[in-house]
């Protein structure tokens, strides 16, 4: 089987560069309906056998939008376990701002995930949000077992990579190996063993987009 994963579209907190984490919740921008729909029509004839989404309204309401473009006939589903990272004390704040107060803590939940220690900011750490991610692969694996069953599931760029990087095995010193993930970005993840192992099919593919990306849609 196959899990399409979707990053939610750009949000005003994107494009202001500021941390939302599993709590913050910026509305997406208006220009962010059209690429969600240029990702819709792009997957129009792919049959997926379910959409799921994170509870946060960003990627709820992708999710929605792209279930409406593909007029794919199915409710969206809300999965916790698909919650952007708890980013604790850093969400709301600016990404300047963050690097300065907490400089080598940045530093490491970037680059070097496994010396990032979110105690300081009472936030989730990577080994918390992978196990909630593979928790979820697995149940789709079982619930879709079938090796044309296709699943949408949108959510978080920093939740997503570490998920995804989990779900190939990494370890958590090169977890983030592939590099980030855009808005509205398509990575599609393949399983043909029930889940115990997956491999990249396609990484952050935003070329339906048919537009030069700015650096704030990968941040």
């Amino acid at each position: 089987m196959q899990i399409y994963f979707v990053r939610h579209g750009k949000t005003e907190w994107n494009l202001e560069s500021r941390f939302q984490g599993g709590h913050g919740d910026s509305p997406l921008l208006k220009e962010s309906h059209e690429d969600i729909k240029k990702l819709g029509k792009y997957l129009k004839t792919t049959k997926f056998k379910a959409i799921y989404s994170s509870p946060l309204q960003r990627a709820f309401n992708t999710a929605q939008e792209l279930s409406w473009t593909m007029n794919a006939g199915l409710s969206v589903i809300i999965d916790e376990r698909l919650r952007e990272f708890n980013l604790g004390d850093l969400e709301g704040m600016k990404f300047a701002v963050a690097n300065k107060k907490y400089p080598e803590l940045m530093d490491n939940f970037w680059n070097r995930p496994d010396k990032y220690d979110p105690s300081i900011i009472n936030g989730e750490s990577y080994p918390e949000v992978i196990n909630r991610g593979k928790d979820f692969a697995k149940m789709l694996a079982s619930k879709y077992p079938d090796k044309d069953d296709k699943v949408l599931a949108v959510s978080h760029g920093a939740a997503l990579a570490a998920i995804m990087g989990g779900l190939l095995g990494y370890d958590l010193e090169n977890l983030r190996k592939n590099g980030g993930l855009s808005n509205t970005s398509l990575t599609i993840l393949e399983t043909n063993d029930g889940g115990k192992t997956f491999k990249i099919d396609v990484w952050n593919k935003t070329d339906y987009l048919g537009r030069e990306l700015s650096k704030t849609d990968s941040l």
